[in-house]
């Protein structure tokens, strides 16, 4: 099961219980860290991995910039009581995604993105996705499909999937897009080398991503990955 190990003790239990009811009035569930007035504030959306759920990430946001506002959606595939994925793996070797479930999860996602842009207030380019494991495969799926969609994305011990790569042009013209890569050296999930060879095809693609190396780290977030993460936040909307 790819999902996050535990934050160390930077998330301490008081922390990760301070969540709120899942919501079900967007094209997909989500749990919300808001504030309570209607200002216009940059939204983040974490994007959880395989086989884990929306309180998974959510708690992030703790150690996350205080001026934004904080969502953590569901993925739309059951796996079991309270287990979901975003798409079935296709083959075996390499990690590739069913085409027809990431079709269909992106097009969940970005209705997703569209409608709470409108009910947070938040412009498309103030919107960033943040994504661990498969998550972060969906990052890259709806990031770079559709730039225009978001502003930037991360992309936490994630890799680029074979079909996507496949259908980008170096030539092609993209709206700017944000890019934080976070990889830890010792990951034996979705190895090191997937992180390194995302940004290197992304450089390629004139994206500018912000490459983040923990050594000796496995498939975890750590604390100091969340302090690279809330200043790339930070460098987006000082």
């Amino acid at each position: 099961m790819l999902k996050m190990f535990a934050l160390l003790t930077l998330l301490a239990s008081t922390v990760v219980h301070a969540q709120t009811t899942l919501q079900g009035d967007l094209p997909l569930k989500y749990l919300e860290q808001v504030h309570p007035d209607a200002e216009p504030r940059p939204l983040v959306v974490f994007l959880h991995g395989y086989g884990s759920n929306e309180a998974d990430l959510i708690g992030m946001k703790f150690q996350l910039p205080k001026q934004y506002n904080y969502l953590s959606v569901q993925a739309p595939m059951a796996l079991g009581e309270g287990r979901f994925q975003w798409f079935r793996k296709k083959g075996e070797g390499a990690y590739n995604g069913e085409t027809d479930d990431l079709k269909v999860s992106a097009q969940k996602l970005r209705d997703f993105i569209a409608a709470a842009a409108q009910k947070y207030h938040a412009q498309p380019d103030k919107v960033y996705l943040i994504g661990f494991s498969q998550g972060a495969m969906m990052s890259y799926e709806v990031g770079l499909r559709q730039p225009a969609v978001v502003g930037g994305i991360a992309a936490l011990s994630g890799r680029l999937l074979p079909v996507l790569k496949a259908e980008l042009e170096a030539d092609q013209q993209r709206p700017p897009l944000s890019i934080f890569i976070g990889h830890g050296t010792a990951d034996d999930r979705v190895p090191y080398s997937a992180g390194t060879e995302a940004d290197a095809l992304l450089q390629k693609l004139s994206y500018k991503p912000q490459f983040h190396a923990y050594p000796g780290i496995g498939h975890s977030i750590t604390a100091a990955e969340l302090r690279d993460l809330s200043a790339w936040l930070q460098q987006l909307n000082p």
